[in-house]
């Protein structure tokens, strides 16, 4: 019996703004979540400064961030099967 046709899919044409293609420097993220989302806040900290910016905010839902921490778990493991292993801080342990 021969496979069913598969039906085409969609394509999704994707605007990217010149200021969001040129992207933010971040250097700490804090994830807070309720029930029903997550938000992720990107800051960039000044050595010496006693504050701190959020320079963008995304809110999600459980299953999306799902899906982007296995994308991004994908991504690191790309990244280190290329460049190698990317240690958290130099006595081992995690970064918080």
């Amino acid at each position: 019996m021969a496979d069913a046709p598969k039906p085409p899919e969609a394509s999704l044409e994707i605007q990217l703004d010149d200021d969001v293609a040129n992207g933010q420097y971040v250097n700490m993220a804090l994830v807070n979540h309720t029930e029903t989302e997550f938000t992720l806040d990107f800051i960039y900290v000044q050595p010496h400064q006693p504050r701190a910016k959020v320079r963008s905010r995304v809110i999600l839902n459980p299953k999306h961030l799902k899906r982007l921490l296995v994308a991004m778990q994908a991504g690191v493991a790309n990244y280190e099967a290329r460049y190698g292993p990317l240690v958290m801080s130099d006595d081992g342990s995690s970064m918080n």
